[in-house]
């Protein structure tokens, strides 16, 4: 008995998080090994400078000691540009990196594409400091949900 992988769900708890290599902000590349020994949130939101993704990423941004205590580093992505991703981290005064995912690669690794295969499926990944999957939710999670989670590995 096969078991079928819905690519519209997020990939499951438990799994290796697949690897990527991106350009973004702050002039820097990012790949999952360089947070080898942290535990790393993912977010993939649809678009920079929107209500939504904007609240997202500040609540991330406001609760940063929190989560550093936790050993937790924080990246966005999405497949807006460089230049948009700078502005946004710029205005909104984010220190973590946003992922410039222009031809949807680390979206469609995480499942993380709607079904018309180019929107952002707003979903959150926790990744722990051996690259497991330890969290993974469509939706906007609340920190609280979150911190709850890192603290139970």
């Amino acid at each position: 008995m096969s078991t079928t992988i819905d690519i519209y769900q997020p990939l499951p708890v438990g799994t290796a998080a697949p690897d990527f290599n991106l350009p973004a902000s702050g002039g820097k590349s990012v790949q999952l090994s360089q947070y080898a020994g942290k535990n790393l949130v993912i977010v993939f939101y649809p678009k920079d400078q929107t209500p939504g993704c904007t609240q997202q990423l500040c609540a991330l941004r406001d609760d940063t000691e929190v989560f550093k205590g936790l050993n937790t580093e924080f990246l966005g992505s999405n497949p807006d540009s460089m230049e948009s991703h700078e502005k946004f981290a710029q205005v909104q005064g984010y220190k973590f990196p946003i992922a410039v995912d222009a031809d949807r690669t680390m979206a469609k690794a995480y499942h993380a594409l709607k079904e018309d295969g180019q929107g952002i499926q707003r979903t959150v990944y926790i990744i722990d400091a051996k690259g497991i999957i330890r969290y993974a939710k469509q939706g906007l999670p609340p920190n609280s949900e979150l911190i709850e989670a890192i603290k139970k590995f």
